[in-house]
């Protein structure tokens, strides 16, 4: 496939949001914990469902997710890092979300330096497409983990929010999807076979419901926690997340 040369307006969208405290953060590390044992059984399966079923857009009719056992058989973040780091600094975000855009570019590459590449915390990202004013995030969602099939999750979510301004106003990004998969050297006919299906709609929704059980309403939403214990939200800044980690390992 040919190279397509796309230049769009900015279009808006939501602004990032944050909340304090977080005693939901019992039920969420209870999930949290029971998806990391099944991830890879997961990323099986929705692999091989419906690989040339019409393209999926917006989150699908699943039974049964309202049930934490079941919940916990589907929903899967995307972790960079030691696995084994003592503390996780999570986020629930929207690739379409221009404050999330900010942060993926502004902030996560100063928390990763300072945290993640010393082996200090661990990130972990999950889908929270806000379909009702992004029409196009449930899309870019799924298209991310089309990338992360061919094990390029994070060069295409960088690429994502680098060119959120480009494709986040077309009326149809999914070329311009292709095009990035092409720019970071993926195999063209298998990311766009899996853009063109329902492949990872399950596991997109699943996050955007684990994301109603812990009771966020908008992106970014980054928590901090240490171990299994309670956890803490916290700004999406810097110094946000600092804070938030050294009262962490302070006990506070």
């Amino acid at each position: 496939m040919s190279k397509k040369n796309r230049e769009r307006k900015y279009g808006s969208g939501e602004a990032p949001s944050s909340a304090s405290g977080g005693a939901e953060m019992t039920k969420f590390y209870w999930i949290l914990g029971a998806v990391a044992v099944l991830g890879v059984g997961i990323v099986g399966y929705s692999v091989g469902s419906k690989a040339l079923s019409s393209t999926v857009s917006e989150p699908i009719e699943m039974a049964g997710l309202d049930d934490p056992a079941e919940l916990m058989q589907v929903a899967r973040g995307v972790e960079k890092g030691d696995p084994d780091a003592p503390i996780s600094i999570i986020e629930f975000a929207d690739f379409q979300c221009p404050g999330c855009g900010g942060f993926a570019t502004q902030v996560k590459p100063l928390l990763e330096a300072e945290f993640v590449d010393t082996g200090k915390a661990k990130f972990i990202y999950y889908d929270f497409p806000l379909v009702s004013v992004h029409g196009h995030a449930f899309l870019a969602a799924r298209a991310a983990r089309c990338a992360e099939d061919q094990e390029k999750f994070w060069p295409y979510h960088d690429i994502l929010y680098r060119s959120q301004p480009r494709w986040s106003t077309v009326q149809n990004p999914a070329g311009m999807f292709e095009d990035y998969a092409e720019d970071l050297g993926l195999d063209e006919d298998e990311f766009s076979a899996c853009l063109k299906s329902d492949r990872h709609a399950d596991v997109v929704t699943a996050n955007m419901q684990l994301g109603y059980q812990l009771q966020i309403q908008g992106t970014p939403t980054i928590l901090v926690t240490q171990g299994q214990g309670v956890g803490r939200r916290v700004t999406a800044t810097l110094e946000g997340i600092r804070e938030g980690i050294a009262l962490l390992q302070s006990g506070g």
